[in-house]
């Protein structure tokens, strides 16, 4: 699948936003704690990558009811579904200069169809070493679903299966849907959101 950016003004994948929120202490603690100078780009990526989708758990996954959405939440609770997990990722990429926008799948919530759909959200990072983007899946590994950080073939949480009405969107957008940042507003229990409030399409 070709990606498509939003917008061809890198500048507009690195705003800080209050959602994406790089300059909130706790976010330039751990910043310090994972990059230095002598890291290249590609490095900087990865190790952004796997701290978020290694050490920030997912909350279906621990069965928690908190709801994470501001980057610095995620960080300061280490917990999110994979809207909020996005959320920081974006923010440790964007405070080092790389441009970081936010992709979308339509998947099926669990297993089949009449058990519904909802929005995926994953990221999209330019690579200035590449000169292209490529969407990177900090979701969170578990026993079924293993992203891994790729550059040259996508190694994705998940596969969409078109035959079930599932959809890959190519656009790497520049800041998060609203959708998915107004369901983690309004809802209070994470578990309860996740199994009927999610957004199903773009």
């Amino acid at each position: 699948m070709e990606l498509l950016a939003e917008s061809t003004d890198l500048n507009d994948y690195l705003k800080e936003t209050n959602i994406i929120n790089f300059s909130h202490p706790l976010i330039k603690e751990i910043i310090t704690e994972l990059f230095n100078e002598e890291q290249s780009e590609m490095e900087k990526v990865k190790i952004a990558y796997t701290f978020v989708r290694d050490e920030i758990s997912h909350s279906w996954d621990i069965q928690s009811t908190r709801v994470t959405c501001k980057s610095f939440d995620v960080l300061k609770y280490r917990e999110g579904i994979c809207y909020a997990k996005s959320n920081l990722l974006a923010a440790l990429l964007r405070s080092h200069g790389i441009p970081t926008g936010f992709c979308y799948q339509r998947l099926m919530i669990f297993d089949t169809p009449d058990k519904g759909y909802s929005l995926h959200t994953l990221n999209g990072v330019f690579l200035s070493s590449l000169n292209r983007w490529v969407r990177l899946d900090a979701r969170g590994n578990k026993p079924g679903v293993q992203a891994e950080f790729s550059i040259d073939e996508e190694i994705l949480a998940f596969s969409v299966q078109k035959n079930f009405d599932e959809q890959d969107y190519p656009i790497i957008y520049t800041e998060p849907n609203p959708k998915t940042i107004a369901v983690l507003e309004k809802n209070t229990n994470a578990i309860e959101m996740y199994k009927y409030n999610l957004p199903d399409a773009l």
